[in-house]
């Protein structure tokens, strides 16, 4: 016990533990004082306003970028529209090349009929009762029939 004594009272294990009971209280100060002080240094905030100052000055770019690739692809779309536009053209001018088409939609369109054959025109029995009231509206003055005009849109409306 006696070299225990003398060990803890020697001036070597005296400055060792001064030594260490000092770096305890530096490394105490150290920290408190990074806890204290801001994390965000010279070089963050330069970095910072370096990255911010590009995504400004990339920002407008990157738009028109953006507004351009969207106008090309309308573009496309339209092109592709006007070739099957084109084609579906082309289709209806081989049809018209053809004699039987082109004979069918004579007939259909303007009622022509082959030497030999009898043609026949069906009357609509509601166009006759139109026509009377075409005649009498002929008969009025101009201004009634406008008005008539308005009251017959006011009552579709109201459908």
């Amino acid at each position: 016990m006696a070299v225990k004594d003398r060990d803890r009272f020697s001036t070597a294990t005296r400055i060792k533990l001064i030594g260490e009971q000092t770096a305890a209280r530096v490394y105490r100060s150290q920290t408190r004082r990074q806890a204290r002080r801001s994390r965000l240094t010279g070089r963050a905030a330069l970095l910072a306003l370096v990255l911010c100052t590009l995504i400004v000055a990339l920002a407008y770019p990157m738009r028109q970028y953006v507004s351009q690739r969207a106008e090309i692809a309308d573009l496309q779309r339209e092109k592709q529209e006007a070739r099957e536009r084109v084609e579906q053209l082309r289709d209806l001018k081989a049809r018209w090349q053809d004699d039987a088409y082109a004979e069918q939609q004579i007939r259909l369109r303007l009622h022509y009929v082959m030497p030999g054959e009898t043609g026949f025109i069906v009357v609509d029995p509601d166009a006759a009762e139109r026509s009377r009231a075409d005649q009498e509206a002929a008969d009025r003055p101009w201004y009634s029939n406008v008005w008539d005009g308005v009251d017959k849109s006011d009552a579709a409306a109201d459908r």
